[in-house]
């Protein structure tokens, strides 16, 4: 394992942080997880008051273990008075058993209304928390726009920011350089699901990464990143920590076997495309019927090209579903009204590939993992 400052933070966290939201079976299984996490060298376990009961087992297993050396990064959301955000803290306190809380992140920074609350007085009772030391760092995760990533970065009131961004999922790039300019720590939040559902790829994009596993290629297009600090990775049982971690203290340039996975990556894309690839530039919006012409236009991108179906319904099933989580509604809302076409450079006739793109992917619609936020 090899480990990284955590920008103006100042904790050396390992560059894979547990991400506890798939340990919720029992107290047991959470404390096996964890056990083997610390074994494998990870020192950095993040949760959230929204993970069902991940805070009060995460606090039964220190305690089991007597309080190893690890840092813990909980998290808040966005939302309520003084009071409310008070009895948040507390609680969370509470739950894990520790008198200080390593790291706090506002948990879904995703819209301008939840830019807006960073002016009130819930959040200035954050700050007077950190200033008492009661919370060491401040940040924040986000699923929300590029633009809200980048306004909420600028603020200067965050220590770090939780973010997407893959190989696979390259928009949040300018966000990453900004945050690692003003010396915040970055951390990747779900880089194997969200990143693509790499644990089970499908084989035409085993055969363009190879010889690296699908999964391995993407940490190590991230890692060789040094402005990331460190990586989520989830584990709903110890066994499933050992393949991801394999390329733990890879953290090195990537190699010209590497690279050329990159390459040919791109001309998978390209060729697979063609006149009607979607560079991902967001001229197209905002649409008038709330569709995340993008996001489809993505999903639809990494089916044609590397097989990702499977991925791409999982991910398309949501729209519609998830609120400011995941924003949009389904392609087959588009009216042909034409608001898009003069704006994409690429001249993309994106009506009509929205309606395929709903013909490929509208499949069973899924819940998200966690339905408590």
């Amino acid at each position: 394992m090899r480990y990284r400052r955590f920008g103006r933070t100042g904790l050396n966290l390992s560059v894979f942080s547990l991400g506890t939201m798939r340990c919720l079976a029992d107290a047991t299984t959470l404390q096996a997880v964890l056990e083997r996490a610390i074994a494998h060298g990870i020192n950095h376990i993040e949760t959230a008051a929204a993970y069902g009961a991940s805070e009060a087992y995460i606090g039964r297993a220190l305690r089991a273990l007597g309080y190893p050396n690890l840092w813990l990064t909980t998290k808040i959301l966005p939302a309520g008075d003084a009071r409310h955000v008070q009895q948040q803290i507390e609680q969370s306190r509470q739950r894990l058993g520790v008198d200080r809380l390593d790291c706090v992140a506002l948990h879904g920074l995703n819209t301008p209304e939840h830019l807006a609350w960073l002016n009130t007085a819930g959040m200035a009772t954050l700050q007077q928390y950190q200033q008492q030391g009661i919370i060491g760092a401040l940040g924040f995760s986000s699923h929300g726009s590029l633009p809200v990533l980048l306004a909420a970065i600028e603020t200067g009131l965050f220590d770090f920011v939780n973010l997407h961004y893959t190989y696979f999922q390259q928009r949040n790039a300018p966000a990453v350089a900004r945050a690692a300019a003003l010396d915040m720590g970055v951390f990747i939040i779900s880089p194997a699901d969200k990143g693509g559902q790499l644990y089970r790829p499908p084989r035409d994009l085993q055969d363009l990464c190879a010889p690296l596993h699908p999964l391995h290629w993407n940490y190590r297009w991230l890692l060789s990143q040094p402005g990331i600090t460190t990586l989520s990775v989830g584990a709903a049982t110890a066994d499933e920590l050992a393949f991801p971690l394999a390329v733990a203290d890879q953290v090195e340039p990537l190699s010209p076997e590497e690279q050329a996975v990159a390459d040919r990556l791109a001309s998978a894309m390209e060729q697979a495309l063609g006149a009607e690839y979607c560079r991902q530039c967001y001229e197209c919006l905002p649409c008038p019927e709330d569709i995340h012409i993008p996001e489809v236009l993505r999903l639809r991108n990494l089916t044609l090209a590397y097989n990702m179906e499977e991925f791409g319904k999982y991910r398309y099933g949501m729209f519609g579903r998830a609120g400011h989580w995941f924003p949009g509604q389904p392609a087959d809302r588009c009216t042909d009204c034409g608001e898009c076409l003069p704006r994409c450079p690429s001249r993309l006739e994106i009506p009509r590939l929205l309606r395929q793109a709903h013909s490929q992917l509208q499949g069973q619609s899924r819940p998200r993992l966690w339905q408590g936020i």
